[in-house]
């Protein structure tokens, strides 16, 4: 969002974020690919270059549609990875100065393990145990029926584990 609103005029900046949020907003893929065409269309005659890049990603940006809605904001977040950032950052800066980068690696892969043991055994998970029986759902109804009787399900091996 961000590479996309820096090439905008500061006065249409706000008017173009809440028109690519809309596409963001939609209840289920089909509505989302129609708002994403209309979005583009009217985002075309004044601002030729944001249509160019929200076509250049159209097919990264629906990624998180494969997933129940329930997921999209999750999904589409960066506040896990910018939390663990932070912590990385507090604990170097309470360090200071490393005497290889090898004890770098090692207190920022501590943080890592640390992250991850929190969320397994913490009982505030990013993606809920039931939110995550959802994709158990969805990967089981792709194994069971034909896959070209489903639309919009993915079958994400990745995430069965998890």
């Amino acid at each position: 969002m961000r590479s996309v609103i820096s090439i905008v005029p500061r006065a249409s900046q706000e008017v173009v974020a809440s028109m690519i949020r809309t596409i963001f907003a939609q209840p289920d893929a089909k509505y989302f690919q129609a708002q994403f065409d209309e979005v583009v269309r009217v985002l075309t005659p004044s601002h030729p270059k944001v249509a160019r890049m929200l076509q250049d990603a159209r097919e990264d940006i629906p990624a998180s549609c494969g997933f129940p809605p329930k997921h999209w904001r999750q999904i589409c977040s960066t506040n896990p990875i910018e939390r663990v950032n932070k912590e990385i950052k507090q604990r170097t800066e309470v360090v200071g100065v490393f005497p290889n980068p090898a004890t770098l690696l090692r207190l920022a892969g501590a943080v890592f393990v640390e992250q991850h043991d929190e969320r397994e055994a913490g009982s505030r998970r990013y993606l809920s145990e039931a939110s995550m029986r959802q994709l158990d759902t969805l990967n089981v109804a792709l194994t069971d029926a034909d896959a070209g009787t489903l639309t919009g399900v993915i079958h994400i091996p990745e995430l069965t584990a998890a």
